[in-house]
This record gives structure tokens, C-alpha cells and sequence, in this order.
């Protein structure tokens, strides 16, 4: 199922291919209305009936409440009662200054899973061009989940241009995003503070992106790289074996690494490390399988996919050091 009603873009169609397209520079308001953010979370205290068939006393819960769109009433979540929701406007607000006096601009900006989920991508106008023309330019993603699932998160992500390929760029040795636990409250200001020390992150990401793209690789190489990221940890009880590997997966990023993949033929891509990241983040972007379009950018922005991402793009490391 394509949820575009809740999804708008700027500019070419995104790499997800959902969404409404808008002219460039509208306001945040229009965004909302286009995006399918233009409503807001409201709360509820949970009750309960005590009693069979329905038949008896009401009772309140007050350690937890319900979370529901203003608009359809459509429940999101039971949540603690110190939960400190985000609402869908403070999302697209934390982009405003940025858009209107730091030179970034908005190009996506959407909800999932009905409104459980809710996110927005600007362009930093930061990039970098790698041998043959290969562009990447810098993003901040922004999102948030009212179900649990995701603190509200800030994080640099590059996207490739001829492939439209994502990758989160690390701001340190370890973490690759700012979160905020949904028990304390959103700073946008602070959380900006703290993008604005690290967007010199993206100079290091630069530094390591053109030394993978120079870095050539055997196809001995290549078949156990793709080996180490796409295998994982299963439980005991399948087995005496506590890995297993996706065959299915390493045929499909080999075939793009080999040529069949978006900028495969690139002098940065064409035999390199570069090329080895790519090859995945393509399959986990575009291919890999999912119920619909809109759970695989799901989980390629916030999921097991973009866990894949990371494992290449840490993997692919220990091939330049």
C-alpha cells in the first residue's frame, strides 16, 4: 500500500518514490497540509470496564494514556503518563530557522504507519563529488514515534545522488544520531547545539568516502565482505550454529556491485570499497523485501535495514585503515 497522502517532496521524486510534490521554498504550513502533518496528538486517560460481557464499573488507569490523532481520532499508542509527546508541527518548526536564514532546504517530510511515525529530511548544501561525477550531498533527518519505537532523533545522513542510496553519517566514534528519550523534554535549540558541533562530521565522513572510492578491492574481498555484513545472530534453538547467512541477499548486492546496480560503473564504485558499500545500501534502499513501500523506507531510515547500512559502512572502513 503507497501512503502518498502523507508524504511531500520538493524536486525530483524521492528515493522512496512516495509522496506530493510541492514547489520549492512554501512554507512549513503548506508542508504540514501536503505531508499529512497538520494534525496534532492529543491524550486520554486509559479506563477500563471491570466486570463480564461489558457489564459493570468503570475504572481509571492513571499511570498510562492514550495517545489519538486530533483529526480522524485513530488511536497511536498506550504510553507512560510522564511520556512527553512530539507534535507533528514541532518536527517541521525544527527546520525553520535552518531553511529561512541557514541556507538548508527542506525536500521530504512525511508520516508512517498511520501517524505512529513522523519525519522530515532537509539538504545541509553541504556534497562532495568522487571520481566519474559521483555526487553525494548532506541531509539532517529529523524524526519521532508516538508508539515507542523511536526516541526523537536528529542525525546527518548522506544520500547519493545517482542512486539515491542513504546512508546516516556516524557525528562520532560511536553514535550516529542525537536522541532524546520521549521521558524528557524536546530541546530543538539544544539538539541543534549540538548538530552544529558535530557537522564538521561530515568533513571526516568526506575524508573516508573518497579513501574508499581510491581503495580497490579483489572479488575474494568483495564475496567476504558482503559475507561478514549480511550474516547475523540467530537464536540456539535453530540450531548448533549461532549465525546464519542470507544467500539470497549476497547474490542480489553482488549482481549490483557487478554491474547491475545504480552508478556500479562509476570510476569511484566500479571495483572499490565504495562500491561495496553501495552495492548494499542499494539492495537495503530499493530491493530488500518488505509488505510495501512504506514499511521498507521504515526500516531503511529506522530499521533493521539501516542497521545492515551501518554494518557496510563500518566493515568497509577495515578495508582503508
Amino acid at each position: 500500500m503507497h501512503l502518498v497522502k502523507n508524504m511531500a517532496y520538493v524536486g525530483e521524486q524521492p528515493w522512496h518514490g512516495l509522496g506530493n510534490q510541492l514547489a520549492p521554498n512554501q512554507p512549513l504550513e503548506v508542508w504540514a497540509t501536503a505531508a499529512g502533518m497538520d494534525w496534532t496528538i492529543e491524550e486520554a486517560e486509559v479506563r477500563f470496564v471491570a466486570g463480564s460481557a461489558g457489564l459493570g464499573s468503570i475504572h481509571a488507569f492513571p499511570e498510562q494514556k492514550v495517545l489519538y490523532r486530533s483529526d480522524t481520532k485513530a488511536p497511536l499508542s498506550v504510553v507512560s503518563s510522564r511520556y512527553q509527546v512530539v507534535q507533528p508541527h514541532e518536527i517541521l518548526e525544527f527546520y525553520r530557522d535552518l531553511t529561512e536564514v541557514g541556507g538548508f532546504q527542506l525536500e521530504t517530510a512525511g508520516v508512517l504507519k498511520d501517524g505512529k511515525k513522523l519525519w522530515a529530511l532537509a539538504r545541509t548544501g553541504q556534497g562532495v563529488a568522487l571520481k566519474g561525477g559521483d555526487e553525494v550531498k548532506g541531509y539532517i533527518l529529523l524524526a519521532t514515534a508516538c508508539d515507542g519505537t523511536l526516541a526523537t532523533t536528529a542525525q546527518f545522513t548522506s544520500i547519493r545522488v545517482v542512486c539515491n542510496n542513504t546512508l546516516a553519517i556516524a557525528l562520532g566514534e560511536s553514535d550516529a544520531a542525537i536522541k532524546v528519550p520521549h521521558r524528557s523534554q524536546f530541546n530543538p535549540d539544544a539538539v541543534k547545539r549540538q548538530l552544529g558541533i558535530a557537522i564538521s562530521s561530515w568533513d571526516a565522513f568526506m575524508v573516508r568516502m573518497k579513501a574508499l572510492s581510491e581503495r580497490k578491492v579483489k572479488s575474494e574481498t568483495a564475496e567476504a565482505y558482503f559475507r561478514r555484513v549480511l550474516t547475523y545472530p540467530v537464536s540456539a534453538t535453530q540450531g548448533n550454529s549461532t549465525t546464519a547467512t542470507n544467500d539470497r541477499a549476497i547474490k542480489a548486492v553482488h549482481d549490483l556491485y557487478a554491474g547491475r546496480g545504480k552508478g556500479s560503473d562509476l570510476a569511484s564504485a566500479s571495483g572499490t570499497a565504495w562500491g561495496l558499500v553501495n552495492a548494499v545500501t542499494e539492495f537495503v534502499d530499493h530491493q530488500r523485501r518488505a509488505r510495501s513501500d512504506d514499511h521498507r523506507l521504515d526500516a531503511a531510515l529506522f530499521g533493521p535495514g539501516a542497521t545492515i547500512k551501518q554494518k557496510a559502512w563500518e566493515e568497509a572502513l577495515r578495508l582503508i585503515v
